[in-house]
């Protein structure tokens, strides 16, 4: 019997021994990683951050007294809002091009729009040259879009909503002014 006892200690022991020696090596592999295949930090508002951050870093002439983290979370929590929180009440596709009625569905997501519908359609002409005009109608916002080129109606309905808000590559430039402090709001309005 003893010897019995003893086997099973001994036994259980050793796994117990090997689990640990399993856990601190696996806890040691994960240490020693510094780089990884994903791309992405997290979510969308926690990448773009951590990429802004990555390339302050890298540069050494960054004014960190200009430097608005905050901001630029504040806006992505905008733009958040404004992809999630909007309902397409009405999808209506009308000569050279696309009429939306939609609504956001947070106070937020409402304030976000007024502030946008401000700015971006400046921006969608200078990038594509189509004409974007809203209209404000209590919590709805009627949102029409047109070309003048034929060939590029059935891509504005195709972009809908939330692909007219993406368009375009002054996102970027945006969030990058934003955060280093070069006051992007004065030259949008």
């Amino acid at each position: 019997m003893l010897i019995k006892f003893l086997v099973f200690c001994l036994i259980s022991s050793s796994q117990v021994f090997a689990e640990n020696e399993h856990s601190a090596m696996h806890h040691q592999q994960m240490m020693k990683v510094t780089e990884s295949n994903l791309t992405q930090a997290g979510n969308d508002i926690f990448a773009t951050i951590q990429e802004v951050i990555v390339k302050l870093n890298s540069n050494p002439d960054t004014d960190w007294s200009k430097v608005d983290i905050e901001a630029l979370r504040q806006h992505l929590l905008d733009m958040n809002d404004m992809a999630v929180n909007v309902e397409i009440l009405n999808r209506k596709p009308i000569k050279n091009g696309l009429q939306l009625t939609i609504q956001g569905t947070t106070a937020r997501a409402e304030k976000t729009l007024v502030h946008v519908f401000k700015v971006h359609p400046m921006f969608l002409k200078r990038e594509t040259g189509w004409d974007m005009q809203t209209q404000r109608y209590g919590k709805q916002f009627i949102v029409t879009t047109t070309t003048e080129k034929p060939e590029e109606v059935q891509k504005i309905i195709a972009l809908s909503y939330i692909g007219l808000m993406a368009y375009g590559r002054h996102h970027q430039i945006h969030h990058w002014g934003m955060s280093t402090g070069q006051s992007p709001h004065s030259q949008q309005h």
